[in-house]
């Protein structure tokens, strides 16, 4: 093993704890009230659907940073970086009138996954350099 291996292994650790509270926020605990309101702005239960994924970014972050500042931090810039990315995928398909029926509609949804486990290896490598 070389030294690099304990740190490939937290980051690992870390991508698959925010990957699993994806799951939990993004599946048991998201209504269908909160997916109408994902694409008007500022509506209350697209921002507490955001709100809830920042508050499991905080409690996966807790185990690694402790609490504090920095974990806020991060955990509210996934909150953020979650809400217009729900957002803005729920307006284009909307706009374009795509449906589950289709491909495009899929396209939209693989694009949007993607984009919040790219914020993921981002958080984890911001929280593995300052640790």
């Amino acid at each position: 093993m070389t030294a690099l291996a304990p740190m490939v292994s937290n980051v690992l650790l870390l991508i698959a704890a925010l990957q699993l509270k994806h799951f939990i926020c993004d599946g048991p605990l998201q209504t269908k009230a909160m997916v109408d309101d994902k694409r008007r702005y500022g509506a209350p239960r697209g921002l507490l659907h955001a709100g809830i994924h920042g508050l499991g970014t905080l409690l996966v972050m807790l185990v690694y940073l402790g609490l504090s500042p920095f974990a806020l931090w991060l955990a509210l810039a996934d909150a953020i970086i979650h809400y217009h990315v729900d957002f803005s995928k729920e307006n284009v398909v909307r706009q374009m009138g795509w449906t589950p029926a289709q491909g495009p509609f899929w396209w939209a949804m693989s694009f949007d996954q993607m984009l919040h486990q790219l914020t993921y290896t981002g958080l984890a490598a911001i929280t593995i350099a300052a640790t």
